[in-house]
């Protein structure tokens, strides 16, 4: 089992929980981006930095996650091909994707895109909070102790 990290918009909050867990449980990250992430290296953490258009991490991290991994990103596409490929996407604020809810959520950024394409809507989610970190490390906990029980 590995958990991947699309980390070009990750909150650094969140890195350092998912850096916390790796090391309790002895389980490897791979942090992807367009930029060096080097210096977050230990022997569990390691980062891949790819080049290219904006979803150059994104077909990385489909190319490269098993089903069996865990894979961290707020890109609901990312999540839903992760999720076509039977693996486990969970975003930062602690939604968890899967087939019964992703359609929904691909419907609701399109739609939302188009409100902020035409002026309509603007800006994107709020701040990252307090909740919204204890409601991440509740459910990837919850996740990675799932995964680890299923390893065995």
């Amino acid at each position: 089992m590995k958990i991947w990290i699309d980390a070009d918009a990750c909150p650094r909050v969140i890195k350092e929980i998912v850096f916390r867990a790796s090391k309790r449980v002895q389980v490897p990250v791979c942090l992807v981006a367009n930029t060096d992430l080097s210096r977050s290296h230990t022997a569990l953490i390691s980062s891949v930095r790819v080049a290219g258009d904006d979803d150059a991490a994104d077909d990385y991290i489909v190319e490269h996650a098993a089903a069996t991994d865990l894979v961290i990103t707020a890109d609901i596409p990312l999540a839903a091909r992760i999720v076509a490929q039977n693996g486990i996407a969970i975003d930062p604020r602690g939604e968890i994707y899967s087939e019964d809810n992703i359609g929904e959520r691909l419907s609701t950024r399109d739609l939302l895109h188009q409100l902020r394409e035409t002026g309509l809507v603007q800006g994107g989610p709020g701040r990252m909070g307090a909740t919204d970190r204890q409601k991440f490390a509740s459910a990837f906990d919850r996740l990675l102790t799932q995964r680890m029980i299923s390893k065995r």
